[in-house]
């Protein structure tokens, strides 16, 4: 097994682009998020390469180092809850699409603690993101390059979907973000990781308890950003 954090080059100035290109990152972030779960950080990049299909060149195209996939891997973790769907075709997580598209400020609110809720729900059946998540607190130990790589990534890159529907009110003119990526944190830390928190540590949160915390979370949130 290899132990190095990377064994090529920085990443390249512009990753493939394309529906073909799409599909091929989306198999190596799928066969890295397998195996850094099953062998840890230490797994060689031929290895995800193998499992996703896929020449070692072509991973390398895309992230340019195994830092850079691993921090891609934990960010699509992170917002997974955000767009996955359950077997009947009906959204587990919180549609943000519904968010973005609301048209006054009590439609707003009604539909952030929808989202609340079902972004909630979605984490907390989320046994493979709860897996992950130990999986970073241990390798960050045994490579500190994971975690400087980590905080270059900034709050906004590691949950691109969030971020995209703050700055999509904003344009709107719903909410007012003067730092978008302190309201991405905040947003996280009111409505999400008391969620992750005491279940990672296994303490489960009633689901009266988690319903009271999206709720003030919300009111907290919309009070801060609300013009």
């Amino acid at each position: 097994m290899n132990a190095q954090p990377s064994d090529a080059p920085s990443a390249p100035k512009s990753a493939p682009t394309g529906a073909r290109a799409a599909r091929k990152r989306q198999a190596v972030v799928r066969a890295a998020r397998d195996l850094f779960l099953r062998e840890g950080f230490g797994v060689g990049m031929d290895a995800i390469a193998a499992e996703a299909g896929v020449s070692k060149v072509t991973v390398y195209n895309h992230f340019g180092s195994k830092e850079a996939l691993f921090t891609a891997v934990v960010a699509g973790a992170l917002d997974e809850p955000l767009s996955e769907a359950a077997g009947d075709g009906h959204t587990e997580g919180p549609d943000l699409a519904l968010l973005v598209a609301a048209d006054g400020p009590e439609a707003l609110k009604a539909a952030l603690t929808d989202a609340g809720h079902a972004w909630a729900r979605a984490v907390r059946a989320d046994d493979e993101g709860r897996a992950l998540r130990t999986l970073v607190a241990t390798e960050l130990h045994r490579f500190p390059e994971l975690g400087r790589a980590w905080r270059a990534h900034g709050p906004a890159g590691h949950h691109p979907a969030v971020a995209d529907a703050l700055r999509t009110l904003a344009d709107r003119g719903l909410l007012e973000i003067p730092d978008l990526e302190v309201a991405v944190l905040q947003l996280y830390s009111l409505l999400v990781f008391p969620q992750m928190v005491f279940e990672q540590y296994g303490t489960e949160l009633s689901d009266e308890l988690s319903e009271r915390l999206v709720a003030d979370g919300v009111e907290m949130f919309l009070r801060r950003y609300t013009p």
